[in-house]
């Protein structure tokens, strides 16, 4: 009797050892930005332990999503009066929209995992939850979503490159992600998942610190921690460069 309870006990662990591990890693733990950045491309990579050191019988794929951080937006909807004269006529409010999204597999995702399974793990730009604030129909929440979507995708925060997942031997994997000059601060997750038959076999997490340097950093932590003082300086040093210009241009 005692020997049965100890192996129900012991199953779930049997099962988790049968189960591959995967290690990641990322070339870059924090990003610097300093007022000459253009961008920059993380390498994210890692290896696939199975257990015993066996080598997989059949080809596994995998997801990599970086994303981060959260951010409350504002979207508005333009439309066209009078012909040439546009103006806002609707607006939604997210309330926790990624400020970069980044997704890359080793195949098509709709290969590799069915739809319900994708959503609940928000892989793919069509699956993040940006959890609207108003309430609306389906169809106008559909709209502004797809909006945001597109808007961020043109200024490469939302990115997707399927097949651009490289795995050798089953073993190793490797991809470079981009990461635009305008990307927001913050901190970052870089999620991969390790995907056969549509289910998800293992998940693994890094983060990723992306943040000011220099005197761009003394600026943002001077303008948090001491806002008055921040206007009061700015408001000098506006005054004092239009007086520097008036008085070049008098001497011209």
């Amino acid at each position: 009797m005692i020997r049965a309870l100890a192996l129900v006990f012991m199953a779930p662990f049997a099962l988790a050892a049968n189960e591959p591990i995967l290690v990641p890693d990322v070339s870059q733990r924090n990003v610097d930005i300093v007022y000459s950045f253009t961008g920059a491309e993380l390498l994210l990579f890692g290896a696939i332990l199975y257990p015993d050191g066996r080598f997989p019988q059949r080809d596994a794929d995998i997801a990599v999503v970086l994303k981060g951080p959260s951010q409350r937006i504002l979207v508005r909807e333009k439309q066209r009066l009078l012909g040439t004269i546009w103006a806002n006529a609707d607006s939604t409010r997210f309330q926790s929209a990624p400020g970069y999204y980044a997704v890359a597999t080793s195949r098509p995702l709709e290969k590799i995992i069915d739809e319900r399974t994708a959503a609940i793990y928000e892989l793919g730009l069509g699956n993040i939850q940006l959890s609207p604030a108003n309430a609306g129909s389906p169809d106008k929440q559909a709209r502004f979503e797809n909006g945001l979507i597109s808007q961020r995708s043109k200024n490469d925060l939302f990115v997707d490159q399927p097949g651009s997942v490289e795995i050798t031997n089953g073993v190793l994997y490797r991809v470079r992600l981009p990461i635009p000059a305008r990307v927001p601060i913050g901190h970052y997750t870089a999620e991969t998942f390790l995907i056969r038959d549509g289910r998800i076999l293992a998940a693994a997490t890094r983060d990723i610190v992306i943040r000011k340097s220099g005197f761009e950093r003394f600026v943002a932590v001077s303008a948090d921690t001491s806002p008055f003082l921040y206007g009061l300086c700015a408001i000098a040093l506006s005054l004092g460069l239009g007086w520097l210009a008036s008085a070049a241009f008098r001497r011209l």
